[in-house]
Formats: C-alpha cells, structure tokens, sequence
C-alpha cells in the first residue's frame, strides 16, 4: 500500500502490480514496464532491481531488461554507484504532450481557477478511468494561507471519495461491479455499503456528490460530474477545503458552483446541452441488476 503523503491527500487502495485485462496479457512487457514505472513514480526514494521485482512480482532477470530498456528511452534513471532507478525526464516529455492534447485540461482550467478563487479552495479537475481509478489532470490552488495540495498525475481509487459517489450515480455501471469495486476502498472513516447508497441517490438528485471527512478525516470534498458524449460521467470537477471551512460556506454552495462550471465545460466537450448536469441528475434511473 502507497503511503499517506505529508499533505494530507493520500493514494491508497492501490496495489502494486497493474490490473490487465485479457488483451493486455498478450504483451506482459508492456504491462511489466508499466508496473515499473507507476512503481517508481509512487516511490519516495530510489529503488533496486531486486526491491522493484520482489514488489511487481517480476523474475529479477526480466526486470533488469526491462529497466535497461526504459533507461535508454530515457523513461528511467539508474545512478552508476548505488545501482538505484528513479524516473527520468523523458516521463515529463509524455506528460506534457498528454495534457497539451487533452481539451478537458485546457476547457476545465479557466473554471477551476475562478472555483478556487471564488470558493477559497483547491480546485482540481479528474479524468475517470472506469471503476479502476481517477488521474488528476488539471489543478488550480486558491491564495488562503492554509489549503490542501495534490499533484497533476496523482492517481487515485476511482469510487472513493465525493467524486465517486459520482461516478456511482452518473456512470454506465451495473450496481454489482459497483459494490465489488466499493468493499475494496479504504477510508479515514468508512461509510457502510447502505449509507454511501443513500448518498448515491441524493448526488443523483443534486446533482454532485458531496464527501464530509469519510476519505481524509477533516477534509471536506465536494465534486459534480462531467458527461460525455455517451451521457455517462468521464471527467469531474472536485473541490477540496478544511471540513469548518466548508461548513461556514455551505456545501450546497460549493455544489451549485460546481455543477454550473461542470455543466459548461459538458458543454464545450459536446456532451452537454447548455444546461447541464442537473437534467442528466434527474433524468438518470437508478441502476439495479444491470446498466440502465
């Protein structure tokens, strides 16, 4: 399990080696030089072949080839003396050509940064990636003396949280896979399996999700869902303050703000019509024994 970073926005419930489906298993080096380096980007100091093998459970033989060769494309680093991986710059060149393509980014950024300016909060925006996890892919910080910090690039479990209850409420899942997907989260202060249900419901209602201390204890987390062109969620818009702070303002506040920036940006990416996530949060069934 990942450790808690220092300022207080953690990714755990991950585990080490990457899920793959059946397509993905007919190429295992691809898969293994993922594992490689989503290990080393989670890691807090350099690592060894046999400690990178031991946790990828990865032959330390075919780990060595594979660090070879992400140190010649420049995705890995290897120091001469300690024999110690880390990544290297050519990840940054990826990532940067990854956001530039990326129209949510550069569509969410002008919102995110009126959020966080008008609401005190950091302000963040997430691509989904099924029941899997959740990517950070745009942030906007607000100028309070106090305030939470999370990267562009942090991962995190894609049902936790207020973001989702989200997805549970607006994404094509059935409620098994859900519920599976849900006994496997970790939390400061754990919902039960029924009451995160009922509070499914009301982000289906409100449209947007709201998280009070149940995935960082004093941390509020208030989220509202972007729908795609299919009418299913495949972005959010997430605020995250101090619990008191968000308490004086309002939840209800903070979710109109959010479902009215996420409703434009719906909009600008050809999933919404103008006016936005409220008529998708009404409009949606409940999901039962299958995809509605």
């Amino acid at each position: 399990m990942a450790k808690r970073p220092a300022l207080l926005v953690r990714e755990d419930g991950e585990s080490a080696a990457v899920a793959v489906d059946a397509a993905a298993r007919a190429v295992p080096a691809v898969t293994r030089s993922l594992a490689i380096l989503r290990l080393l980007a989670r890691s807090r100091e350099p690592l060894g072949v046999n400690a990178i093998a031991r946790e990828l459970d990865i032959v330390p033989s075919t780990c060595l080839h594979i660090l070879r060769a992400l140190v010649t494309e420049e995705m890995v680093a290897v120091d001469p003396v300690t024999k110690r991986y880390v990544l290297d710059a050519g990840v940054l060149t990826l990532a940067r050509s990854a956001l530039r393509q990326d129209s949510f980014a550069r569509i969410a950024q002008a919102e995110l940064d009126g959020l966080s300016a008008s609401l005190g909060v950091t302000a963040i925006g997430v691509r989904v990636f099924g029941l899997q996890h959740m990517i950070v892919v745009a942030i906007s910080r607000s100028e309070v003396a106090f305030r939470l910090h999370v990267d562009v690039g942090s991962r995190f479990p894609a049902l936790i949280s207020a973001t989702g209850r989200c997805l549970a409420a607006f994404g094509n899942h059935t409620e098994a896979d859900i519920e599976r997907a849900f006994r496997a989260l970790r939390w400061d202060e754990a919902p039960s399996y029924e009451d995160w249900q009922a509070e499914v419901a009301s982000t289906r209602r409100a449209g947007f999700g709201v998280d009070k201390g149940n995935y960082i204890h004093g941390v509020s987390i208030v989220a509202a869902p972007v729908i795609g062109i299919d009418g299913w969620m495949t972005h959010a818009l997430v605020a995250v303050g101090l619990s008191d702070q968000m308490r004086r303002t309002g939840a209800g506040e903070f979710g109109a703000a959010l479902s009215a920036a996420a409703s434009r940006v719906s909009a600008q990416l050809g999933g919404g019509d103008g006016r936005g996530q409220r008529r998708v949060a009404v409009g949606r069934p409940s999901v039962k024994n299958g995809r509605s």
